[in-house]
């Protein structure tokens, strides 16, 4: 039902989730980030507690991988999940049971990880992996960019129909956080289009969390 990746920029720290399914509302119940710590998607048959463990365990001091071992130690019918995992230096970690449904494969490297289940073919992660890694400028753009390459790689077996892409930087909030949760069309362009939109405006939204004296005025009606 779900293909997706975590990422880690190397240059700025940022982690960045994004996340498409044949289900309704996908990135509600699937993606997970946290400033300074890492990113987690839990997905397939969904345990939406996986996603803040795994969080809660790299805060604490583990590694991706270490923290993927204590997730298939606690995890309830773990053999129905898939966890994919990156952490604050790099390190990425994905646990596929063996329940996962249909065809399901994963795929990582260093700063991503990408894995998906009822996938039109087996190696939808590894195009989602090389379009991340092949793509240049902001992680958002990346995001887009990786998961477009899924898409063209087989993405689903059936059409998807919600997308998400949350990024986190230095708050304690996601500075983006965009859904799709439910189209009959593409909710991947339905992403893109929204960051296309959001992105010229991110640092000013986080600037008027900040100290909104000096955020930037957008000249929205009333605010001329």
């Amino acid at each position: 039902m779900t293909f997706s990746l975590v990422a880690r920029c190397k240059d700025t720290g940022m982690f960045g989730v994004v996340i498409s399914s044949s289900s309704p509302a996908v990135a509600a119940r699937c993606s997970y980030a946290r400033a300074g710590v890492g990113a987690v998607a839990s997905q397939n048959v969904t345990d939406p507690t996986l996603g803040p463990l795994g969080l809660d365990l790299m805060d604490g001091g583990m590694t991706a991988v270490e923290a993927v071992a204590e997730i298939q130690r606690r995890g309830a019918f773990i053999d129905y999940r898939q966890v994919l995992i990156v952490d604050a230096k790099g390190g990425t970690a994905i646990h596929s049971g063996p329940n996962s449904l249909g065809i399901w494969s994963e795929a990582r490297a260093e700063n991503v990880a990408s894995g998906g289940n009822l996938l039109a073919n087996a190696d939808v992660p590894k195009a989602i992996v090389d379009g991340f890694l092949a793509a240049k400028g902001h992680i958002g753009d990346r995001l887009i960019a990786a998961m477009r390459a899924g898409l063209a790689a087989g993405g689903e077996a059936g059409p998807v129909h919600s997308a998400g892409m949350k990024i986190v930087d230095k708050v304690s909030w996601p500075v983006a956080d965009l859904r799709c949760d439910w189209t009959e069309d593409d909710p991947i362009e339905a992403i893109a289009t929204a960051w296309d939109i959001y992105k010229p405006q991110l640092d000013a939204y986080i600037q008027r969390a900040l100290d909104p004296r000096a955020a930037p005025s957008y000249g929205v009606p009333g605010d001329q």
